[in-house]
């Protein structure tokens, strides 16, 4: 079997055939009528008789022999050489009755290809074994033409015959740039396309090229590199400047004392000059948070602007800005002093966010508890106020437009805080009291009645040393004018006895041991680190002698009344 897929039985040619390869072969599809290359006209050949006993006859053999003779010249003078057929192929053993018997035979096409079986009684030609003379068999009948159709595909031809691929031409006209390179960077030029309808120089139609016309250099494409250069370049400009502005140039800042425009600023505490600015800029009074630094370092009194609200004026210049914070009219803030009652910190949340007389008051009392007080606050039932003592001095915020509730509650928050710092659960072990809330009721006793830091300590003293169980003195009993004022909501010190121990209520030490219920106001630092740390020096009683300033100390009953001698002779009683 060949390489070409030829089927079994005999074949039309060998690899050992001498026309294998040759020229004559032609690859030409002999069509009926045709010339053959072999003769030149059509060969017929008789049908072929019958052998007995497996031998040829007399007779035919020799006429067989003569006309294959004959065909072998005729082939020679057509191609001026000598070809030998492999008489075995053909001669190899006689033929008999059963080698003729109607059966399937191999069937070739005009080329010389095993295409099928042929029908009974059709032989191939031996002396035409490619099959050229096409239609003749010894049957009797005519071969059909495989190949001679106008829809068949060529013969195929054999390796030695076949041609190559033609190598792709170049065209006579311009290809354009080279592969892979855009026209844009061709230096094609838009006129240099042909809008003529006539082919110019054998070209053709452009649009012959595979229907892709050929490529321009757009406008937009150049407009494109040109806006990302210059974008390129104006950012880097636009940086450029900014870094000159942030290294070297004055920071942007308005002019002048500003709009007639009012905003309320809110500055928290422990702010620095940044975040002022900051707040300021983000409100629109100021232009820039480096010009409000700039401004404030200029400023002498600029480092004690206060926590709290400002009521300021829209664009204004940094300098104006610092001018109208210092100034006190500007503040909308609440400033709870050091021994300030609550009565009159509601006063002025009231009055500070335009709300009506005692609205804050009743919501201090309705909402104490969700305004973040301790959990050992308000332990005694008898506490006139439960955030007295919790509104710790400082100053707060309280504008227009905000909520009586958030005002309290940053306040009591201050408060709490602020007593955690000073670790009043342990101070009140140490101190032997009752409960932190004691402590803090100490500190207030202390803030109403002294007057300086060394009377703090000297009255935090009188009062411990009154609690005791030991005090034979006072039996325990504290005996203070600022705890009846309490009471009374006054600050009036000219108490009569008589209206004095008429009064039971708790509040009322001249009646009642032992500490009031509760603070009766609210104790700054300075009072609770005196409550924290009293002196040693026995002192009992205490003694305004001139009524107002000072105050001085004595250990007995006698030292007392002296005391108190001195005092009604410069009051005049």
């Amino acid at each position: 079997m060949t390489e070409y897929g030829r089927g079994e039985g005999s074949e039309p040619w060998h690899p050992e055939d001498p026309l294998y390869g040759d020229d004559g072969w032609g690859g030409q599809q002999a069509q009926a009528g045709q010339q053959s290359p072999y003769g030149g006209q059509p060969q017929h050949h008789p049908e072929q008789p019958q052998y007995d006993n497996g031998g040829w006859g007399d007779g035919q053999q020799a006429a067989y022999g003569q006309a294959q003779q004959h065909y072998q010249q005729q082939y020679n003078q057509q191609y001026g050489e000598q070809q030998q057929y492999n008489q075995q192929q053909y001669n190899q053993q006689p033929y008999d009755q059963q080698q003729y018997a109607p059966q399937p035979q191999q069937q070739y096409d005009n080329s010389g290809w095993a295409t099928g079986t042929h029908e009974p009684g059709q032989y191939p030609d031996p002396s035409d074994p490619y099959g050229q003379q096409q239609g003749m068999s010894y049957g009797g009948q005519q071969q059909p033409d495989f190949y001679g159709t106008p829809d068949a595909y060529p013969p195929p031809e054999p390796p030695a015959r076949r041609r190559a691929e033609p190598e792709p031409q170049q065209p006579d006209w311009d290809p354009g740039p080279d592969q892979g390179e855009h026209a844009f960077f061709s230096g094609a030029d838009d006129d240099d396309e042909d809008d003529s309808d006539e082919p110019k120089g054998g070209r053709g139609d452009r649009k012959g090229r595979g229907g892709k016309p050929k490529k321009r250099r757009s406008g937009c494409a150049c407009l494109v590199v040109l806006l990302v250069f210059g974008g390129g370049v104006g950012g880097v400009g636009y940086f450029g400047y900014q870094f000159y502005q942030d290294r070297f140039g004055s920071a942007p800042d308005y002019a002048g004392d500003g709009t007639s425009e009012l905003v309320t600023v809110v500055i928290p505490k422990g702010a620095f000059g940044s975040t002022i600015g900051q707040k300021l800029k983000e409100a629109g009074v100021v232009k820039s948070v480096d010009a409000f630094v700039a401004a404030q370092d200029q400023n002498p009194k600029g480092k004690t602007i206060q926590a709290g609200a400002y009521l300021l004026k829209t664009q204004m210049s940094a300098e104006s800005a610092i001018e109208m914070m210092l100034d006190p009219k500007s503040q909308n803030n609440v400033l709870v002093k050091p021994g300030e009652r609550n009565i009159s910190v509601y006063k002025t949340i009231d009055t500070k966010l335009e709300l009506s007389s005692g609205t804050t008051r009743k919501i201090a009392e309705k909402e104490f508890e969700s305004l973040g007080l301790p959990d050992w606050a308000n332990d005694n039932k008898d506490i006139k106020d439960p955030l007295e003592g919790f509104l710790y001095p400082g100053t707060y915020p309280a504008a227009k437009g905000m909520k009586a509730e958030a005002v309290l509650k940053e306040m009591v928050t201050q408060a709490a805080k602020k007593y955690d710092e000073f670790d009043v659960e342990a101070k009140a072990k140490a101190l032997k009291l009752d409960n932190p809330l004691q402590v803090v009721t100490v500190a207030s006793l202390v803030q109403a009645e002294g007057k300086t830091e060394d009377d703090f300590r000297k009255m935090a003293e009188v009062i411990y040393n009154r609690l005791k169980s030991t005090n034979t003195e006072t039996n325990r009993k504290l005996q203070f004018d600022s705890t009846f004022n309490y009471l009374k909501n006054e600050s009036n010190i000219n108490i009569s006895e008589s209206e004095i121990n008429s009064n039971q209520d708790p509040y009322n030490t001249y009646t009642q041991e032992g500490l009031p219920p509760g603070p009766i106001g609210n104790p700054g630092d300075e009072a609770m680190k005196a409550t924290e740390n009293p002196t040693d020096e026995g002192w009992l009683y205490f003694v305004a002698t001139d009524g107002v300033n000072k105050t001085e100390y004595a250990k007995t009953f006698a030292e007392f009344e002296r005391l108190r001698d001195k005092f009604n002779e410069s009051s005049g009683s």
